[in-house]
């Protein structure tokens, strides 16, 4: 089965926790502080594997969820650093985040990495907390939690040349006698349901790799058929080549259909109508096609090379391939993503609204609720199981201006304070 587009879930590895701890020396307050810092948390990385094909392998496995880091030990050693997770994923696949839409990583070269959810830091132990005024403090971080999102991950192949057109013009057909692929062919709409690769080699030795693509229709742009789903596989090509029925045998009108699937390609991607364009008049052999041939030329205003042919009896197919192979050759890959190659570095200022430190909202039960990253963050790092931690974190809590907003917001003394799933009562 051929998979092409999943969502998984991806979290970098918790770090781990600081510890309290004290050695017992001559003339030093308890020994003095010893309490090691835990160890980073893993990285959840994707590295590319020429190997892979599909994304078959996470349709089973949605989850991925890196180790966390070793907890510090007392004699201030430090736990180990958790090991990286490293997925494998085929070339030609692209991340993005589920939420936002943003593009993490594009993934095309074999061994190439990209860090998808970084691994929270390790907590510090007790020895980083002592003061003159405080030489034996009794507290210490939690692990930082580690990074963790949805992803959506695409797989567009890395062909050089893709087979376009309406379903039963003759892709499959023609992919077939010019390669090695097998694939389906049956005359019925939509045969192909998968994209199918071939490598192509012309008479003088030279190769490339083209694309046989599900059959497009009018609104493929908008999900209709099976084109929405393939239409991305195309955007990695260098050449397109538009087969068209000539025969008009289904009664459609050639032309029209050059017009509508050219349409439906710029619908989707408007970057599509830079490729140069190849453009395939098949069925030759069929009684009208001739004459059909004369009107379409007659009538197309680009300057596209039309090159008559019979995938059938594979008339004028040498001819094609050796058109396909010197436009391969002369005709830059097109990448997904700008990218400066001028030398010159440039940068970018965008207006973007400062991230809120903390927000605070009230339930109908008249509880305030204290949210944001960076609160909920810290709370996660805080040990309340020691006095000294919770007194520190109720000191960050005023220095951010949470008890501030709080009064502003009309709390008063005995008030329920609610963080995440916690509840404190609110103490002025």
């Amino acid at each position: 089965m051929f998979i092409d587009q999943v969502k998984v879930y991806t979290k970098g590895g918790d770090g781990g926790n600081g510890m309290v701890a004290f050695r017992r020396e001559k003339y030093v307050p308890k020994g003095g502080p010893a309490g090691g810092d835990g160890g980073h948390g893993a990285d959840v990385i994707f590295e590319v594997d020429e190997g892979l094909r599909t994304l078959m392998d996470f349709r089973y496995q949605r989850h991925f969820k890196a180790p966390r880091g070793e907890h510090g030990m007392s004699k201030n050693q430090h736990g180990r650093n958790a090991e990286d997770m490293v997925v494998k994923v085929p070339p030609g696949t692209v991340v993005k985040d589920d939420d936002t839409g943003e593009t993490i990583a594009d993934l095309v070269q074999h061994g190439q990495r990209a860090v998808i959810t970084k691994g929270g830091r390790g907590g510090r132990g007790n020895s980083r907390f002592a003061t003159p005024a405080n030489p034996a403090p009794e507290l210490s971080e939690k692990g930082e939690p580690g990074q963790e999102r949805y992803i959506v991950m695409e797989l567009k192949l890395l062909a050089d040349v893709g087979l376009v057109g309406f379903p039963s013009v003759g892709k499959s057909t023609l992919l077939s006698v010019v390669s090695a692929a097998k694939p389906k062919i049956a005359s019925y709409h939509f045969t192909t349901i998968v994209p199918n690769l071939g490598m192509v080699e012309t008479g003088d030795g030279r190769s490339f790799v083209m694309a046989d693509l599900p059959g497009l229709i009018e609104g493929a742009h908008e999900g209709v058929g099976l084109g929405h789903q393939f239409l991305r596989h195309i955007e990695r090509t260098r050449v397109i080549v538009h087969v068209i029925d000539m025969s008009g045998m289904e009664g459609r009108d050639p032309y029209e259909d050059y017009l509508t699937i050219n349409e439906e390609l710029k619908q989707y991607n408007l970057r599509l109508t830079e490729r140069p364009q190849v453009i395939v008049a098949n069925k030759m052999d069929m009684p009208d096609s001739e004459e059909n041939l004369k009107i379409f030329k007659e009538k197309l205003q680009e300057d596209y090379p039309v090159f008559p042919i019979s995938a059938v009896t594979r008339q004028g197919l040498s001819e094609l391939l050796y058109a396909v192979a010197d436009k391969v050759e002369t005709t830059e890959e097109f990448p997904i993503h700008e990218e400066e190659e001028t030398g010159i570095h440039r940068v970018l200022y965008k207006h973007e609204e400062e991230e809120k430190e903390f927000e605070i909202t009230r339930d109908p039960d008249g509880t305030f609720v204290v949210g944001g990253a960076k609160i909920e963050r810290l709370f996660k790092m805080t040990d309340f199981s020691r006095e000294d931690s919770a007194r520190r974190f109720a000191r960050q809590l005023r220095s951010y201006g949470v008890d501030d907003a709080l009064r502003e917001r009309g709390a008063k003394n005995g008030d329920t304070i609610r963080l995440i799933k916690y509840e404190f009562e609110f103490v002025d």
